[in-house]
């Protein structure tokens, strides 16, 4: 079964004496003061790569160090996407995950993912873009404000959750990188590390990495997030720490998980699961339950903490903000 969505439903998952008296000029500074030279080399590294210098270095230093200092966790929920809906019970999404480099067994993720190691995390953007980069998750994340929604998400296994994400737009990001005019889809790849993910080695003829795709009107979405964190806290690895993605009118294996890049690129990538059956998860994926699975109807939908079942909306309920993507001319 697909992937990268998180489930029941589908964050989980981060201190005399005085021997001598020494007069000090006033222009002097004291050690602790005194930023050491690995440090500011690979802050102005970062800052280069963001296109930051003169003046602006000096500005985008102080930012970026607030970023760092400031607390991440809980961020400011968006009312735009607070409709009051039940939230999915936290410890049941974070103990019910597909996340097959890890597993088949769905209780079986949360424990094994807890060797993987989230530091260093370079992401590597690039592709048919204007100004690539690759940086680390956690600036990555400092780049962008961050805001708590709330989303319903949908699995192709035909059950359902509804969960507060946080994170930002992809399309900032998109925006910063400038896209060429060439470019017209994305490509993203998750973390390849068979040594702390043993799903690799009980499943060694799929094609690894995992990877999936989406048009760039879609990713532009204002819908689309990259997310790190879920209910008010960073992402646990279970759920794709340190970073991934979220498209809520799409199935749950379109919302990769643990991205280490992010490629523009001119053809339609082949994905995962579109590889290995693309009569079952084709490259649109989008929540329809006029269409069945070739396996099971995805008419209806079982909610995963309290087993009601429910009827699917045409695009998980989305369709009066997306369904003007796929309007025919």
């Amino acid at each position: 079964m697909p992937q990268h969505f998180s489930g029941r439903l589908l964050a989980v998952g981060h201190l005399g004496r005085v021997a001598n008296l020494i007069l000090r000029p006033d222009w002097h500074l004291p050690a602790t003061a005194l930023t050491l030279e690995t440090a500011f080399r690979s802050r102005r590294a970062f800052l280069r790569r963001l296109g930051i210098a003169g003046v602006g270095t000096l500005v985008g230093a102080a930012t970026l160090r607030a970023a760092e200092t400031a607390p991440r966790y809980p961020a400011k929920r968006n009312p735009q996407f607070n409709p009051g809906w039940r939230l999915t019970n936290e410890r049941l999404a974070a103990n019910y995950n597909n996340f097959y480099e890890f597993s088949f067994d769905k209780e079986e993720v949360a424990p094994l993912s807890q060797k993987l190691s989230l530091k260093p995390w370079p992401i590597e953007i690039g592709g048919l873009c204007e100004k690539p980069m690759t940086l680390e998750a956690e600036e990555l994340a400092a780049l962008f404000p961050l805001e708590e929604r709330v989303y319903r998400f949908r699995c192709v296994e035909a059950w359902s959750m509804v969960v507060p994400w946080t994170g930002f737009p992809l399309q900032r990001l998109i925006e910063k990188v400038v896209p060429k005019s060439d470019a017209r889809f994305i490509r993203m790849v998750t973390l390849d590390r068979p040594a702390e993910m043993p799903g690799f080695q009980k499943m060694p003829r799929y094609p690894w990495p995992y990877t999936e795709g989406l048009r760039l009107d879609e990713a532009l979405h204002p819908l689309t997030l990259m997310a790190t964190g879920i209910y008010g806290k960073a992402l646990p690895k279970q759920h794709g720490a340190p970073v991934r993605l979220v498209v809520p009118w799409k199935y749950g294996y379109k919302s990769i998980k643990s991205v280490v890049k992010i490629e523009f690129v001119r053809d339609q990538p082949k994905t995962f699961w579109e590889t290995l059956a693309p009569d079952e998860y084709p490259f649109e994926s989008n929540v329809n339950p006029k269409v069945p699975h070739p396996r099971w109807s995805q008419a209806f939908e079982r909610v995963i903490d309290t087993g009601e079942r429910l009827r699917t909306q045409p695009f998980n309920g989305y369709g009066d903000q997306v369904a003007r993507l796929y309007a025919k001319p």
